[in-house]
């Protein structure tokens, strides 16, 4: 174990001080800030006044001056005006209509708390919360009229919901659909949070990690695998580089959630905290390191069995794209989280991790069964591959002159 910590160490250090790897470090967050960033870098003032936001109000409860004013004080970028078109025609009203929304404030409102807003197809994404605000005046109202008895108080900390429903839904509920867009977009962005993160650590290990396949190749190409296994075993060296670029992929996961964490929470009106620091995320990451183990202990296998990572042939090439297997089953999972194929890519080992990542943040309940059998494989998976890769590195990293073929391969593990 002593040695295994000493190889890591060395793996880390000479990476740190690599430029290479440094640029990549922290040029990786600046190319996603760039692009992140670029709308709002050169969107013009013209974009910002097309996304003015109209609001046109049927007030039945004379609460429209103090709505209006609560508009005003919260500095939202609306045209608010009053208007007598009914609930039943707003349909009509909106159609080929952009950003603009029907609020219908009646006695029903106070009775039931629910305030039905109508918005077109296209609509400014941050309405749905800024409009929340126009809450205040009715729960003033309600406390006007209702006193402070036990039961009105019961009903005043009911508060008042304003309910939306676009365009596109009341076309969809007219041909015999229904949907539940605010609380579905709500559970879905508590379930992709985590989810994404997990998937970015994964990625960004194993990517990292693809580096082992170069590290163990360009020591043989040097001739110093021998001087480095006359002080070690070839088992600790292999386990060292594992560790090793586990924390370099690690130190990319940390500095890419320091640069665009921040970001994401002051530009996204989203709380991407309270969605990422859950119970759930340890799994995720579980799942995500065990991927990264699978994937590492094959990298430094073939790595060990070619003469120079120029030279590569056609299967250690292929090797190098088992990562990306997973995204053959995105289309299939994205339709149907639960369907056979996303089953079957949950229990293959080489797609296991990115596809049961990708089912875990669509799928509202989580199929605890398939859960643990996908892990028992992954566990299974990374024992045994860890155990071929030590036969394979132990021979290979010896080997000179040429790239071990299929069939030499086999033989040494055979062996």
């Amino acid at each position: 174990m002593h040695n295994t910590t000493k190889v890591a160490k060395w793996e880390i250090k000479r990476n740190m001080k690599n430029k290479s790897y440094l640029i990549g470090l922290f040029l990786t967050p600046a190319i996603f800030l760039f692009f992140f960033m670029m709308p709002s870098i050169f969107g013009g003032s013209d974009e910002e006044e097309a996304a003015s936001t109209t609001v046109f109000v049927n007030d039945q409860l004379g609460v429209y001056e103090q709505m209006e004013q609560t508009a005003e004080q919260s500095g939202f970028d609306w045209e608010l005006q009053q208007t007598d078109v009914e609930e039943s025609d707003v349909n009509a009203a909106l159609e080929d209509e952009e950003n603009t929304a029907y609020v219908f404030v009646d006695e029903s409102s106070l009775e039931n708390g629910v305030v039905p807003v109508y918005t077109s197809n296209e609509m400014d994404q941050f309405f749905t919360n800024q409009v929340q605000a126009l809450a205040a005046p009715i729960q003033a109202m309600k406390l006007e009229e209702l006193g402070l008895s036990d039961e009105e108080m019961a009903v005043v900390s009911s508060g008042v919901v304003f309910e939306e429903t676009t365009a596109g839904d009341m076309e969809a509920s007219e041909s015999g659909e229904s949907t539940d867009t605010g609380m579905a977009a709500d559970n879905l962005m508590e379930r992709i949070v985590p989810g994404a993160f997990a998937m970015a650590i994964m990625l960004s290990i194993v990517l990292t990690g693809m580096a082992i396949f170069q590290s163990a190749s360009q020591e043989k190409k040097d001739k110093i695998a021998e001087i480095i296994l006359s002080s070690l075993t070839p088992g600790e060296l292999m386990q060292g580089k594992i560790v090793g670029y586990f924390v370099l992929g690690l130190i990319q996961v940390v500095v890419l959630t320091v640069f665009i964490l921040p970001v994401l929470v002051w530009q996204i009106d989203v709380p991407i905290l309270e969605y990422l620091f859950v119970p759930e995320l340890l799994l995720l990451i579980a799942i995500a390191i065990l991927g990264y183990l699978l994937f590492a202990s094959i990298f430094v296998g073939i790595g060990a069995t070619m003469s120079d990572v120029s030279t590569a042939g056609n299967f250690q090439g292929m090797v190098m794209m088992l990562p990306f297997l997973p995204a053959i089953f995105i289309g299939p999972v994205i339709s149907d989280p639960s369907g056979f194929v996303a089953q079957l890519g949950t229990y293959i080992p080489f797609t296991s991790p990115g596809v049961l990542l990708l089912r875990l943040s669509l799928l509202e309940e989580w199929p605890w069964m398939e859960i643990l059998i996908a892990i028992a494989i992954l566990v299974v998976s990374v024992w045994v591959f860890m155990k071929l890769a030590g036969k394979i590195f132990k021979t290979g990293i010896l080997m000179y002159g040429k790239n071990a073929t299929p069939g030499e391969i086999w033989k040494w593990i055979r062996a």
